[in-house]
């Protein structure tokens, strides 16, 4: 369940994800609001054999407020745990899914005490394959969707833009307040960098 002592920028239903463009090493992420405003900055550190990304309140890096950390070297169902380096909470894990992720992604989210919580899987099995193997597949955004206790508690979806990576998250199907959206936000970045490096 989401916790209540989250900082109000965590707490709108919709962040839209922008990937910086032109970084020779990492990758940097921008995190806008409903009303585009920058609320949070993350940084993946490059040559690194563990994944590393790193979340603040700005571009600054003044303030961390997340981490997202493999668990191991590079492991194709890799886990990853979200900290909050402030308190140092452990706000929840996701795993990918390995082999079934090959024909369609699929994530598990776990909750601080590493039980399963829900599951984040792209659209369907048939877009899955169209944009893995139909020429020119690869250009259809895609979409994937979050549930908790098999409820929907939140949709990320890819924009077309063959410049600037764009994901949207929204919460708003998350009525029964089910998912901390710290875990949400970490995810959809996660997701960011994992695309683009397979891009």
């Amino acid at each position: 369940m989401a916790t209540s002592s989250a900082s109000a920028r965590f707490q709108d239903q919709t962040f839209t994800i922008r990937r910086k463009v032109f970084r020779l090493i990492g990758a940097g992420f921008e995190v806008y609001d409903s009303a585009e405003r920058l609320v949070l900055f993350s940084e993946q550190k490059g040559f690194r054999l563990r994944e590393d990304i790193r979340i603040y309140s700005d571009a600054s890096k003044a303030e961390e407020v997340l981490s997202i950390q493999a668990r191991n070297w590079v492991d194709f169902a890799a886990a990853y745990d979200v900290t909050d380096p402030t308190t140092g909470e452990k706000v929840g894990g996701l795993k990918r899914k390995g082999f079934r992720s090959l024909l369609r992604d699929q994530w598990i989210m776990m909750d601080p005490s590493d039980q399963d919580l829900g599951t984040i899987e792209e659209d369907s099995t048939m877009m899955a394959t169209v944009r893995r193997f139909v020429p020119y597949g690869s250009f259809i955004p895609q979409k994937f969707v979050g549930t908790v206790n098999s409820q929907p508690v939140c949709e990320f979806r890819q924009h077309f833009n063959p410049i600037v990576q764009k994901i949207t998250i929204d919460f708003s199907p998350d009525q029964l307040n089910l998912l901390d959206h710290r875990l949400g936000l970490a995810a959809g970045i996660l997701l960011c960098a994992i695309e683009g490096r397979q891009s």
